[in-house]
This record gives structure tokens, C-alpha cells and sequence, in this order.
């Protein structure tokens, strides 16, 4: 189903310096196992491992987080923000793009708080899917419609980050799922197996104060299956305290 709305070995280690940036953003005294981006200095390269985890399987965990909270209290189907504290939990903190459309939306987040979200991802798993019968096929699957993507940007602060496409293209490896009664994706309640595929912001922790994200992007429809143009634009307006 569509959503939405990414590690170089010498250089893992920990970070443990205290840095706030002209910018605004802020790196805490945790160990990030991690190092930035070279071109978007904000972001986490998508060679490392923040926090001990590699950015493929911290998708993984993103998808588990948002599959399992009930349609009516989840963020992807909020327009103002209140339920993006829903199920938040350790270093990162979750953000929601929409099941298609716009939304604008406050937040407010804990200071010291990575940010991952998707700018537009899809996924595929065996309950929705029951013709997919292998891995491979569920790559192929989650990976269809993300190969029409186009027009991605996403802004931090009025900062618009580079080269979204290239750079930040990630598909996770299985994992497990379970999908509530009455869940977001409209699937099959109970237990399966799900890949996803997608383009993915990783970002640093924000400086304490006020911040505004965006991004927005377009999947192209396909008239062979008959899918149609499938867009999402989302801002937040996060307080870091």
C-alpha cells in the first residue's frame, strides 16, 4: 500500500560532544553511532548507524510504530498534530507524512529527540498481498510505484536539503507487523510480514525552541494497473522543549 506520505565502517563511532550549531541544530551528549551527512549536514548519513541501528532497520521501525496505532488515533490521519505523541518511545521520534493530501500540523517534541520520516514510502506485505508469495516479490512490490516518484523536497527551516532522490532511497529488510482491528492501512488485522520502500529524512536532533519542517512529493499514476497520481504535502510546526 502506498504512504505519504536511508554506512561506511571507519567512520562509526560515538559521538559525545555537546554542539549547537549557527543553524540551530543540536547534537546531545548520547552516542549517536552516527556521523552527518556531507552534502545536508543536518541529516545522518545514511552509511552509518544512529544510535546503534542502521537506517534501513530504523525504517522497519517506523512502519511497526505507525501500522500499530488504530485509525482513529493515528498521525498519518491527523490534520493538526494532536496525536503525534502517539506510541512515542527511545531516541527518535516518529513524524507522520499523510495517506495522500496535505496537512499542516504542532507538535511538540522532546528536546534531544532524533526526527525520521518519509517523504513518500510504500510498503508490501503477505496479508494484503496474498499473490506475493517471496521476499524478492516484496521487494518488487513495495518498490513499484516509488520508481515514479518525482518532485521531492523537504525543507528545515526555510533549508531546503539536496539530492532527496539520490541520496535517501532506502528499502528495509522483512520484519514482522501486526496490524490492529480498524488500522490506518485498512489491512487485515493480526500478524505478518512486511518490506518497505521509500525516501527518508534522518534527522539530528533540533536545537531547544521552534522549528518548521515540509516536504512534499509526487508518484506518477501508472494507466497500465490503473493507479492514479498519488501526492502529499506536509509542514509541521514543532516545539523543541
Amino acid at each position: 500500500m502506498k504512504y505519504n506520505n536511508l554506512f561506511n565502517k571507519q567512520n562509526v563511532g560515538a559521538i559525545i560532544i555537546i554542539v549547537v550549531s549557527s543553524s540551530g541544530f543540536l547534537i546531545p551528549n548520547l552516542p549517536l553511532f552516527a556521523k552527518a551527512d556531507s552534502l545536508n549536514p543536518s541529516v545522518f548519513s545514511r552509511d552509518t548507524k544512529p544510535f546503534g541501528i542502521t537506517y534501513p532497520e530504523w525504517t522497519s521501525k517506523w512502519w511497526q510504530w505507525l501500522v500499530s496505532i488504530p485509525a482513529k488515533d493515528n498521525p498519518a490521519a491527523d490534520n493538526t498534530g494532536k496525536n503525534c505523541g502517539q506510541k512515542q518511545s527511545g531516541p527518535v521520534w516518529f513524524l507522520a507524512g499523510t495517506t495522500g493530501g496535505s496537512a499542516e500540523r504542532s507538535c511538540t517534541v522532546p528536546a534531544g529527540k532524533a526526527l525520521l520520516f518519509p517523504i513518500i514510502n510504500s510498503e508490501c506485505n503477505y496479508a494484503e498481498y496474498p499473490a506475493v508469495k517471496s521476499v524478492p516479490e516484496l521487494i518488487k512490490c513495495a518498490k513499484a510505484d516509488n520508481d515514479r516518484t518525482t518532485n521531492l523536497k523537504a525543507t528545515i527551516d526555510g533549508v531546503r536539503l539536496q539530492q532527496l532522490a539520490e541520496r535517501y532511497r532506502i528499502t528495509s529488510p522483512l520484519f514482522s507487523v501486526t496490524f490492529p482491528p480498524k488500522n490506518v492501512l485498512g489491512a487485515p488485522s493480526g500478524n505478518t510480514q512486511m518490506i518497505s520502500d521509500g525516501f527518508w529524512v534522518f534527522l539530528q536532533p533540533l536545537s531547544v525552541g521552534n522549528h518548521e519542517i515540509h516536504f512534499s512529493g509526487l508518484t506518477v499514476g501508472n494507466p497500465t494497473t490503473g493507479t492514479a497520481n498519488f501526492a502529499i504535502d506536509t509542514t509541521y510546526h514543532l516545539t523543541i522543549q
